[in-house]
């Protein structure tokens, strides 16, 4: 058992003690106009507008991490010529001399370190809403003499902003990029002959970066080519230019430019001095001294931290708790909230995995998905993004597989082919669109009107009805949604006329919600018709879905039944489970049944596999999940996106300690002292995990970016903790573990904050037999309607048996 740091959720930080993690652990900051990824070891990348097309500080995706390029400061003694790096990486002292945490925070990071008496703060950030990044470093001398050092800053720039034609086409790379003194600082450009364009995404421009040093001490030198840094023999763990403590005053012309300024620090015993770097889009001489005039000053470095803290923070507490579990507090009150943000602000674009090459933009079912986990904390935006999504769809129902800002344009998109689309993408707004309504109240939504992404426009219900057209037409010779290109699982091959009955599930939930809005908006024709064909799908569920003892998951173009009792492999998934409850087409009898099936099947010690058994012998025709070993992935892997659902499902069923024992297994924070075995952040939630099928069980991978995130906080703040808004009022409706007798939490809905007090005397898993407010008044039940709503509002929720809850088209 190792666990390599804590969560200090006063500070709301996770602090990284040993700086020898298995993986590098890492962080975000700034927005699509300028975003970094940072890690622990100061490695990571930068760009603007595109991840992809505006890569503007460079990374290798498969290069191990000592040999990355980061945001580097090399301090050297210039007494006896030892040096070392404010980040334990690259230098990568020995841990026995140099003491060093990181503390990861809600977008910034700042690196705490000290070797041979010198201490270093070094904070890494995007300042709210700019279009650069700054590191703001503070040295002191905690000896008794006089300290001589000199500081490097290092940065390397890409040398096209493309990110492919910057790693793999190197004849071309190497002679398109240059890098200047310009007033001070560092000026690079790419392709500098052309033209710079208005629009980003237009071809033939060029590209411009700079990098500027200020604070205490002036630099004294610089380098700008970065093999006349490094040396012909050196390394980022050993430039030459820091072996022999001076720059050479390089300026880049072709080739790879860096940015690095020398500085010589004079600290007497107990001194400070600190330094700050800009780095940012934009020319040297116009952006760059605009910048600076304006932000280079170590107290404005400071002002800009303290800002962007306050920003994040004011954005996490819109739903907090304090449970008997510290675990799940730390995720719900920090970092469960924080990754919902991350993932909905850059989709699955930018990581140390993801280079955005193929994911630039917002694909439509991951980001339609997305937006549920950040309702509670920015509504508003939230709106504008559901918005553009509903503009991604084609007048026909279906959707352009991404929306990529920088160049999409509603209403004039090309059309799809429909063999080309994906056969869930326009469902999940069922999901989603009256989860915004319920959240905010804003029952207009649904007359806004939107344009499609070909051609021509309709309200947001007349959207909705379209992606139902497009579901219904799409229907194969068992009455079940065709998986046409792909279904959720792109690696089942269905065929485009096989049948996908986790889709249907989708469809059967679409069309009762599309019912319950037509009633809600007095248009009985359109309820009526929904209900009719809701009736069709529910019978075709019942006749060819239900195996005996679980749901199957497809029904191939040929008639091979996918997920059944009589498949050599693959013979149970979990998606049709936890859908068929989720989706109200399950009679009680096959709910408990199907989600019986799942606890015998598909449990391991860190979450619900995708499916069982593995997949060894089918052909790659028939699913694609054999290229993947065994227990990893969609090859019977925790794929961490559907576990959300299965939690889901078993609160629907009342089932509170299974869910949480589900809910728990893949919770990031409950891993933290196992860090070891999982390897990734501990902070974060995860896209896979081996299985108990891999000899790697429970090692994680490809943090952050998933639709993990958005649907555990959704689970956790809807069903577990049970706040589910409505659109007349609050739902409190917990299924938790027996043992959790008493907990609190809040909540603010309509911009009013609500304290609850939950009692749970007899240790039930769900049920709220009364609200109790303050002057002793008690409402029957857990409604908590728009009347009694106001701010500061104290009310205790007594749990005990009581009637189930109707589930709400918002689940």
């Amino acid at each position: 058992m190792t666990q390599f740091g804590y969560f200090d959720d006063a500070a709301r930080e996770y602090v990284i003690t040993r700086p020898d993690t298995p993986q590098p652990w890492t962080n975000y900051s700034g927005d699509r106009r300028y975003g970094a990824v940072y890690s622990h070891h100061a490695t990571g990348y930068a760009f603007t507008h595109s991840p992809s097309k505006g890569h503007l500080l460079r990374y290798s995706f498969v290069a191990p991490p000592a040999s990355q390029p980061g945001r580097y400061f090399y301090l050297r003694d210039a007494e006896d010529g030892d040096f070392w790096s404010a980040s334990w990486r690259p230098v990568a002292k020995p841990l026995s001399d140099y003491k060093s945490t990181c503390h990861m925070g809600t977008a910034y990071m700042v690196l705490r370190s000290e070797y041979r008496q010198i201490a270093m703060e070094t904070s890494y950030f995007v300042p709210l809403g700019q279009e650069f990044e700054m590191w703001l470093l503070r040295v002191t001398n905690r000896g008794s003499t006089q300290r001589e050092l000199d500081v490097f800053s290092y940065a390397e720039f890409s040398s096209v902003w493309d990110v492919v034609l910057d790693e793999f086409n190197q004849q071309y790379a190497n002679a398109v990029s240059q890098c200047q003194l310009v007033d001070g600082m560092a000026g690079c450009g790419n392709m500098p002959h052309l033209p710079v364009k208005e629009d980003f995404g237009a071809p033939d421009q060029s590209r411009w970066c700079y990098m500027l040093q200020a604070g205490d001490v002036a630099p004294c030198g610089f380098d700008f080519e970065r093999d006349r840094f490094l040396g012909s023999s050196g390394s980022y763990a050993a430039p030459e230019a820091v072996l022999r403590g001076a720059c050479s005053q390089s300026e880049a012309y072709a080739d790879t430019a860096c940015g690095v300024f020398q500085s010589r620090l004079s600290l007497a015993p107990g001194e400070s001095k600190s330094l700050v770097v800009i780095l940012g889009a934009g020319r040297a001489e116009t952006v760059g001294r605009t910048v600076r005039e304006t932000f280079g000053s170590v107290a404005r470095a400071e002002e800009e931290l303290r800002k962007l803290k306050a920003h994040w923070h004011g954005r996490l507490n819109h739903v907090t708790a304090e449970t008997p579990d510290p675990a799940f507090n730390s995720m719900l009150n920090v970092w469960g909230a924080y990754n919902a943000l991350m993932t909905f602000e850059w989709s699955r674009s930018c990581s140390l995995v993801y280079s955005g090459l193929g994911r630039d933009g917002f694909g439509y079912r991951d980001t339609v998905q997305d937006i549920l986990g950040v309702l509670p904390s920015i509504p508003e935006l939230a709106r504008e993004r559901l918005l553009l999504m509903l503009s991604g769809q084609e007048s026909a129902g279906g959707a352009q597989p991404v929306v990529d800002p920088v160049f999409f344009k509603p209403g004039t998109m090309p059309k799809m082919d429909p063999a080309r689309q994906r056969a869930d993408d326009c469902l999940w707004l069922f999901n989603t669109v009256p989860a915004y309504v319920a959240e905010t109240g804003d029952r207009g939504f649904y007359q806004r009107v939107v344009p499609f992404a070909d051609s021509g426009e309709g309200t947001v219900l007349e959207h909705l009805r379209r992606a139902l057209d497009f579901s219904l037409h799409y229907r194969g010779e068992h009455g079940l949604t065709c998986g046409l290109h792909a279904d959720w699982n792109d690696c089942l091959i269905l065929g485009f006329r096989g049948e996908s009955v986790f889709v249907s599930l989708q469809l059967r939930l679409a069309l009762d919600t599309y019912a319950r809005i037509a009633d809600a908006e007095k248009l009985p024709e359109e309820a009526a018709w929904a209900r009719k064909q809701l009736a069709e799908v529910d019978g075709a569920l019942q006749r060819h879905a239900w195996d005996g003892a679980w749901f199957r998951r497809a029904i191939t173009e040929d008639g091979t039944l996918v997920g059944s009792a009589q498949s050599p492999e693959g013979q149970i998934f979990l998606n049709p489970q936890s859908w068929s409850v989720l989706s109200g087409a399950a009679t009680p009898e096959q709910a408990e049944a199907a989600m019986e099936a799942v606890d015998r099947r598909l449990v391991t010690g860190y979450g619900l596999a995708l499916h069982d058994s593995p997949y060894e012998k089918t052909g790659v025709q028939q699913v694609q999940s054999v290229l993947y070993l065994k227990g990893v992935k969609e090859n019977a892997g925790v794929f961490q996106h559907t576990q959300g659902w299965a939690v889901i499902a078993d609160c629907m069923l009342g089932h509170g300690a299974r869910a949480y024992r589900n809910f728990r297994a893949y919770l990031p924070a409950a891993q933290n002292d196992r860090a070891e075995i999982r390897e990734i952040e501990p902070y974060v939630y995860a896209q896979w995990t081996h299985t108990h099928k891999s000899p790697k069980h429970g090692r994680s991978r490809l943090p952050w970016l998933s639709g993990t995130a958005a649907w555990s906080y959704f689970a956790a703040t809807h069903h577990i903790l049970g706040l589910r808004p409505e659109e007349n009022g609050l739902r409190i409706d917990p299924c938790i573990p027996p043992e959790w007798t008493a907990f609190t939490m809040s909540r603010v809905f309509r911009r009013q904050r609500i304290h609850i007090s939950v009692d749970n005397p007899r240790g039930v898993e769900r049920g709220v037999m009364c609200l109790r407010f303050e002057d002793g008044r008690e409402l029957s039940g857990g409604f908590l309607p728009l009347n009694e709503v106001r701010d500061d509002l104290r009310v205790t929720a007594v749990m005990g048996p009581s009637a189930p809850v109707k589930k709400g088209n918002n689940l």
